[in-house]
């Protein structure tokens, strides 16, 4: 069994809203401070999850890039204020990679915070991911990485607020983005998600079409209790026997 520390976010001050993110925000400190990030103050925030994703997508960038002249390209779907993402960046800054975000405000904050860290080769564009990978005018990539919302049926929990509706609520189901994922990925290239356990099989059969290859990692908040999340590892056109990996405590 492993058990994975992870340093906590430290909320520090108010910022200034921008011309990119009018809304007010704090500014909050990753990484032990190594990154610094403009949240909302109202709505959805960074959250142990995305930590989790970049760190099982930076193992996976470590084990690809060796003898690799070229850099690696990832693809965040859902990159809200960019905490995953530039998470990654900061990780593997050798990696170029690209946001997706729907929700303007969030895509606004992201573009600063990329600002913020001086970060190169990121880059963040509005798009909709229930639109599809044919119309989000974007490159296939190496890594294709997401923590979606967790939810397709709004009556399955009490309804979040409007500010944080977009994080929790799929519209168009958890199908939609494991369909933009498998699109949007090279051939070989790796498929990485952060979900809810209870949907480990809606995940595995929605990308096993064209992916294979699987490793399942469960997230345990206790070594004593049951598996509350899942990290899911795919490779595209993969033909290699499934993988149960011990759990993250």
């Amino acid at each position: 069994m492993r058990v994975l520390t992870i340093a906590a976010a430290n909320t520090t001050e108010t910022a200034p809203p921008s011309a990119a993110s009018p809304e007010p925000a704090t500014f909050t400190h990753l990484l032990g401070k190594r990154l610094q990030l403009k949240q909302p103050l109202k709505g959805y925030r960074v959250g142990m999850d995305g930590a989790l994703l970049a760190a099982a997508c930076a193992g996976t960038v470590s084990e690809r890039k060796s003898g690799r002249s070229k850099p690696l390209v990832g693809l965040e779907l859902g990159c809200g204020v960019g905490g995953a993402l530039l998470s990654l960046k900061w990780r593997c800054p050798d990696l170029h990679l690209t946001g997706i975000e729907r929700e303007a405000d969030y895509a606004g904050l992201a573009r600063d915070n990329v600002l913020l860290n001086a970060m190169h080769n990121v880059g963040i564009i509005d798009g909709d991911i229930g639109a599809g990978f044919n119309v989000a005018g974007v490159e296939r990539a190496d890594i294709v990485f997401s923590n979606p919302p967790y939810f397709d049926d709004p009556a399955a929990l009490r309804a979040p607020g409007a500010a944080k509706r977009p994080a929790w609520i799929a519209d168009d189901g958890l199908k939609a983005w494991l369909d933009f994922a498998l699109s949007a990925t090279r051939d070989g290239g790796d498929i990485v998600f952060i979900h809810r356990a209870d949907r480990l099989a809606d995940i595995l059969g929605g990308l096993s079409s064209k992916a294979g290859s699987f490793q399942v990692r469960p997230i345990q908040p206790f070594a004593d209790t049951d598996a509350k999340r899942v990290i899911v590892r795919a490779k595209r056109l993969g033909k290699a026997p499934l993988r149960l990996l011990p759990p993250l405590v």
